[in-house]
């Protein structure tokens, strides 16, 4: 999902925000002259930084140790909407933390409730540490900056080498090649398939329309939004999936349930599209597979392509609140950037770094999962390097609500034609709820 490149101010992507309650705080912005109320900070400095990730206060510790006079204290928080919504929450009573972990699809919904600042001042040459696509994520496509990329998800094909070997069957390089693969594993072991589809998490499918060239949400230079989700590209990826499921050679049961564990441990399910995270999945999903697995680049829609989509990672923004957002931004980059920062986050966190200089080294040993693959971590980040830039929007969450009803009931039925309707149901629906919430909007 590209979003729209015209370089738009900090106003455009505020548009709308009147209807959200915060007319009060719409003179203040502006574009990249906006006054920073953080200003430069002289004397000793205490940030606050809510965070979901585990053992995060280890590495802000390593900072503290570095930096008396900045120190951050981290306070774990949940993930997903519910940091979302208490962090608007905060903001409307004046009192948001210096420091915030945003995932990336959640960008949109803080800038347009003006809970994250735009950090360009501060950056300096930061851009250059991450690959386009990443960087596009957290800058909305605008001349701002709301975030510094903090870990990545990018998509990759997984599969049982094993049986892939046993059966005679080919890795795809193209999804019509994948097609291929389905079908022939259906031959070979009929009791068995390829992979599944889930509707269970919009995620994937949102990575998957993103690598096709999907443009769900794009805003304009005077800060009306086009909602195309339902975009040619974006129809394109429904009506394959849609069609494998009616065929009968891609299952559609759900992830992450203990039928789908069992597919994956007994090799019923003899691959899974997913992101570098996975191995960690298989851990316990798949415990008895160990070994057996390998990674291949996402499969392409057109032979000699060379592009990805995402599933995941997050960002490390500051608020407008901050009072501190010179030494908020500080640390935000060298959290994300610093070599013994990077490798603190790949030991204690367990994350796969944004910053192209932290997916490579000796601190990303070959996952003990994959160990017949010593190259993993120098192909994910070939393949991170493709990461196409992704275009979320303020209402990502009714979005994905919306995909999950209407998908699941579209797999349950193992019709291609609902796969279409299905998709049509989450334009419609994400369209009028940015209707209803005041901003100005059209369709594509």
């Amino acid at each position: 999902m590209s979003i729209n490149r015209r370089q738009i101010s900090r106003r455009s992507i505020l548009a709308g925000a009147a209807a959200l309650g915060l007319t009060s705080t719409l003179a203040a912005c502006g574009g990249s002259d906006d006054k920073d109320s953080g200003g430069s900070d002289s004397g000793p400095v205490k940030l606050t930084y809510w965070s979901w990730a585990p053992n995060m206060e280890k590495v802000a510790a390593i900072w503290n140790k570095k930096n008396p006079d900045i120190t951050v204290t981290v306070s774990k928080q949940a993930s997903g909407g519910e940091i979302v919504s208490k962090l608007i929450t905060a903001k409307k009573a004046g009192n948001a933390p210096d420091l915030i972990q945003v995932e990336y699809q959640s960008l949109p919904t803080l800038v347009s409730n003006d809970v994250l600042a735009d950090i360009t001042k501060y950056a300096g040459d930061t851009k250059s540490q991450f690959a386009e696509g990443l960087w596009g994520m957290v800058t909305l496509g605008t001349d701002a900056l709301y975030a510094i990329p903090q870990d990545a998800g990018p998509l990759m094909f997984y599969y049982r080498e094993d049986l892939f070997k046993q059966h005679g069957l080919s890795v795809p390089k193209t999804w019509t090649e994948f097609a291929e693969t389905a079908r022939a594993a259906k031959k070979a072991v009929p009791d068995a398939y390829l992979t599944t589809f889930s509707s269970n998490d919009p995620g994937l499918f949102a990575g998957l329309a993103q690598q096709a060239g999907g443009k769900w949400w794009t805003v304009d230079s005077g800060g009306k939004w086009t909602v195309g989700i339902d975009d040619a590209a974006t129809q394109q990826v429904a009506e394959f999936w849609g069609g494998l499921v009616q065929e009968g050679v891609i299952d559609n049961q759900p992830m992450y349930t203990p039928a789908w564990n069992n597919a994956l441990n007994k090799g019923t399910h003899l691959a899974w599209v997913s992101a570098v995270w996975a191995p960690g999945v298989l851990v316990s999903s798949a415990p008895d597979t160990k070994g057996k697995w390998r990674m291949a680049p996402l499969p392409q829609w057109k032979s000699g392509e060379n592009v990805t989509g995402s599933w995941g990672g997050s960002s490390t923004g500051v608020s407008t609140d901050s009072k501190h957002a010179e030494a908020a931004a500080k640390f935000a980059t060298w959290l994300n950037t610093d070599p013994e920062a990077l490798a603190a986050l790949v030991k204690e966190v367990a994350i796969y770094p944004a910053a192209t200089k932290g997916q490579s080294g000796d601190v990303l040993t070959t996952p003990e999962f994959f160990s017949n693959q010593a190259d993993f971590y120098t192909t994910a980040g070939q393949i991170a390097a493709t990461t196409a830039a992704a275009a979320w929007g303020p209402n990502v969450n009714t979005a994905y609500t919306t995909f999950q009803d209407a998908f699941g009931k579209a797999s349950k039925a193992k019709k291609e034609a609902q796969f279409d309707s299905a998709l049509a149901t989450v334009q419609s629906k994400t369209f009028a709820d940015m209707k209803k919430q005041g901003f100005e909007v059209t369709e594509a």
